[in-house]
């Protein structure tokens, strides 16, 4: 077969057998689409990684957030002025002074 020669194939469609000035241009652009196509792939998949950890680093977070609001209520039980006078009371043996045992000092 001769370059430049169109042949019909058993199909009946045209076959040219020259070669284009164009097919550079349309292999770059194929390899140009085909790399966009798998960094779309790739960047979809990743961010889809990257949601799923936030979802889990928010679930986290409210469970500390949880945490956190139950230890301030048992801190604020711990520390209540009745709690702490039985104790000083209890353990310490404190107890309020006499009138006679105040002494007021001036300057």
């Amino acid at each position: 077969m001769q370059q430049g020669r169109s042949v019909t194939s058993r199909f009946a469609w045209p076959l040219v057998l020259h070669a284009s000035p164009w097919l550079p241009v349309v292999l770059v652009l194929v390899v140009a689409c085909l790399g966009s196509a798998l960094a779309v792939i790739t960047t979809s998949h990743l961010t889809r990684e990257q949601y799923a950890r936030l979802q889990q680093l928010e679930r986290e977070q409210q469970q500390l957030q949880t945490e956190w609001g139950q230890l301030l209520l048992e801190e604020s039980a711990w520390s209540t002025p009745a709690r702490i006078e039985r104790l000083a009371v209890q353990r310490l043996e404190m107890r309020l002074p006499g009138v006679d045992e105040v002494e007021v000092i001036r300057p």
